[in-house]
């Protein structure tokens, strides 16, 4: 499925399809990005974890929008955990130390490369990619198994991926297994 223009508006459909695929996949985890925990709502609502589907929210890193600041809300974590939803906050794939260089120095370094690169697709799919392995990562989903790994841009959801992550030091030995859906047209 590809959506008409990026954005907000396609996160109710997005997870549709991003579980709806799971489903017929037989894909039991769900990696999705949101700062807020707004975006993971719409799946919940839709019976992902009565599926038995681990939903993992990768969140921006403390820091992100400014110093020693979580974008999340401590009621939203604390309502999202109780519910059994697993949550990722931590320094992101791509932008790690190596975006302390760029700020500092300038230049472009292999993250944001490999970022640039990904964004050739759409900043949804960018994100995708680095919520999984940073999942992986983290242990909250298995190695070696498919997952679906849903992202947006800016706010709100628009893009999900069928992936097959690696971990960082492996980066790329991930796969991109399915596109469910994303933006056809970039802002």
């Amino acid at each position: 499925m590809y959506w008409q223009s990026p954005g907000p508006d396609n996160t109710r459909p997005t997870m549709e399809a991003a579980l709806a695929r799971a489903k017929e996949l037989g894909i039991k985890h769900i990696v999705v990005a949101s700062n807020t925990g707004e975006t993971v709502e719409p799946l919940l609502e839709m019976g992902a974890l009565e599926a038995r589907i681990n939903v993992v929210c990768v969140t921006h890193h403390v820091g992100y929008a400014s110093p020693g600041a979580d974008q999340m809300a401590r009621e939203n974590r604390q309502r999202l955990a109780a519910r059994g939803v697993q949550l990722l906050t931590t320094t992101h794939l791509f932008a790690n130390v190596e975006r302390a260089i760029t700020n500092k120095f300038g230049g472009l370094y292999p993250g944001g490369i490999i970022s640039h690169t990904l964004r050739t697709m759409g900043q949804g799919v960018k994100v995708a990619y680095e919520i999984a392995v940073m999942a992986l990562d983290a242990g909250l989903i298995p190695h070696g198994e498919e997952i679906v790994s849903v992202a947006g841009t800016g706010r709100g959801a628009d893009t999900a991926l069928v992936l097959l992550p690696a971990h960082a030091k492996n980066f790329f030995d991930t796969v991109c297994l399915e596109i469910i859906c994303k933006p056809r047209a970039r802002k």
